[in-house]
């Protein structure tokens, strides 16, 4: 049975562009339609290009649709990857890239990956959706986070190259680097797995905070467990298991009382309840009024503080940063007048974790270290 939907279309006119990705307008079916085009995975694409493209999410109304991918571009000639690296990526798949990963023989960076078993402290935010991630970045750098590295793990979207807000962070100067771990591919570096990309932080970017996240798209089923971002609060785990500070970045939504995730985000609930082995910072948003106590109720009646360092923390400086840096977030539709909350969550992750880079700076310029 298949399960890819393909069409072959023409480009009308590519609408713009940022690190490896094209904006293209295309005719397929008769019709005008948006689709994007990874060059470093298709060669390139131009304006008449007849193109093969992947319709299969758009056709099926999907939420992670909404543009079409160009598979082939007709006539193309060869293309050859760079020749350092072994490691494939997109595995097994038509569109498989070999990528120099940071624990390859041949990576310049394998030396001091090699020599690296521990975090050493290092801050660690995990979070449960990529909209999370500018409040997060902000929040640590207002808070005087140094070096911020965003880890981008596999559970959504794979090329890093799709997410316009890793575009926007680092032309705003609140992220230094990106590394694609698993199957994702696109950072800065790559990695082989979450193990390796959280080490590759630390020891050949620098990092004095870690935000881990997804890409775009997560993918939900209205289940307990059947949620990507369930799986993803495994990083907290790992983080824990190299010696780093585990900062869960909480969920919050009040836009819409019928939402499933109203209040205090029932996927959090079950990835500090069940998910996280060992005792994590789990910083909340200061609040005030009603909204405040639904939170707190929350975390009560799953008795998180028992389990966990549950502390309040104003989000508030993250998105200060960002306005001031003149980087807009958005969720679902949602912005920040829609979903103070959600942002502020994120945005508090982030300042707890830039309070203990900056603390640890000092101690160790107290110590001369």
């Amino acid at each position: 049975m298949a399960v890819i939907r393909l069409r072959t279309g023409t480009v009308l006119r590519v609408d713009g562009s940022r690190p490896g990705v094209l904006e293209l307008v295309v005719e397929v079916e008769g019709r005008s339609e948006p689709a994007l085009a990874y060059p470093d995975l298709t060669g390139p694409v131009s304006e008449g290009a007849r193109v093969l493209l992947n319709t299969t999410a758009v056709h099926a109304g999907l939420g992670s649709g909404g543009y079409h991918f160009v598979v082939a571009v007709e006539g193309q000639g060869d293309l050859d990857p760079s020749e350092p690296g072994h490691v494939m990526k997109l595995r097994y798949t038509p569109l498989q890239a070999k990528v120099l990963a940071v624990e390859e023989p041949d990576s310049p960076d394998r030396e001091a990956l090699v020599a690296a078993d521990s975090l050493e402290g290092l801050p660690v935010v995990w979070l449960p959706l990529h909209s999370m991630l500018g409040p997060a970045c902000a929040g640590a750098r207002a808070a005087g986070a140094e070096r911020i590295v965003h880890v981008m793990t596999d559970g959504a979207a794979l090329p890093l190259w799709l997410s316009h807000q890793v575009h926007a962070l680092r032309g705003a100067g609140l992220l230094d680097s990106s590394i694609t771990a698993g199957q994702a591919l696109g950072g800065d570096r790559e990695a082989v797995n979450l193990f390796s990309a959280l080490l590759a932080a630390r020891a050949v970017e620098a990092a004095d905070v870690v935000v881990v996240a997804d890409g775009p798209g997560k993918v939900g089923t209205d289940t307990r467990w059947g949620a990507t971002e369930v799986s993803g609060g495994m990083a907290l785990n790992a983080a824990a298991i190299l010696g780093g500070r585990p900062i869960a970045g909480v969920r919050i939504n009040f836009a819409d009382p019928e939402y499933r995730h109203y209040g205090l985000s029932h996927h959090s609930v079950t990835v500090l309840t069940r998910v996280a082995q060992g005792s994590v910072h789990v910083p909340i948003p200061a609040m005030e009024g009603q909204r405040r106590e639904v939170v707190w109720s929350a975390i009560r009646a799953a008795s998180l503080e028992e389990r966990h360092q549950v502390v309040e923390v104003t989000g508030q400086p993250a998105l200060d940063l960002l306005a001031e840096r003149g980087v807009e977030s958005e969720t679902m539709g949602r912005k920040l007048d829609d979903e103070p909350e959600f942002f502020l969550a994120a945005g508090a992750a982030g300042v707890l974790a830039g309070r203990m880079a900056a603390g640890t700076a000092r101690w160790k310029a107290e110590v001369g270290r």
